[in-house]
């Protein structure tokens, strides 16, 4: 059995802040850890079902947040850019027999993440696709569908594995974080 796995920052556990995701920032350092230790748990779970291949893209920021030196030796990681049209899913063809994903987070407008966004928060408020709003996940779940390779796992944060279950009810989810909702009232003076 050979696996893809696409590995992003945000949904892993226990992060808050943009900062936290840094590569160059001192308070990354944990998370990277985290990231790194959450994309070994998948590749150890995968060597327990029989799997003989596994290739993992890292596909956060610079794509330099994993350490692969602490994965599992049937391992193989693309790190980087490669300037490939499927960007977080780079390097994967129809040979592979399952894809999971580790670490992913809401989309952009949903409130299940304080980082929630869908490829770059700056530019825009949300992505649509058939009037559905789209997160990474589904947008790269679609990719690993458009290669007949079916979409195995997910972990991320409880609002986008509830949603992804809405889509893929067979998928396999683990939430590592659940975002919070905080409304502010305004009280006027009279």
């Amino acid at each position: 059995m050979k696996v893809y796995i696409s590995a992003d920052i945000e949904g892993t556990c226990g992060i808050v802040d943009w900062e936290e995701t840094n590569l160059h920032d001192p308070q990354a350092t944990y998370h990277k850890e985290q990231m790194t230790k959450e994309v070994n748990a998948a590749c150890l779970g995968a060597n327990d079902l029989g799997c003989e291949d596994i290739f993992v893209k890292d596909a956060h920021g610079s794509a330099r947040s994993i350490n692969p030196s602490m994965l599992p030796e049937n391992t193989r990681i693309l790190r980087g850019w490669a300037r490939n049209p499927h960007m977080m899913m780079a390097g994967i063809d129809e040979g592979f027999d399952a894809s999971m994903f580790i670490g992913y987070h809401s989309a952009a407008s949903e409130d299940g993440n304080p980082l929630a966004h869908t490829m770059n928060s700056v530019e825009y408020d949300y992505i649509k696709l058939n009037g559905m709003i789209l997160s990474e996940f589904i947008m790269n779940a679609y990719t690993s569908i458009y290669y007949g390779i079916p979409v195995a796992f997910l972990s991320g944060d409880e609002m986008l594995c509830e949603n992804a279950k809405k889509i893929f009810p067979n998928i396999v989810t683990v939430a590592v974080s659940k975002g919070i909702v905080m409304v502010l009232y305004q009280f006027i003076q009279i």
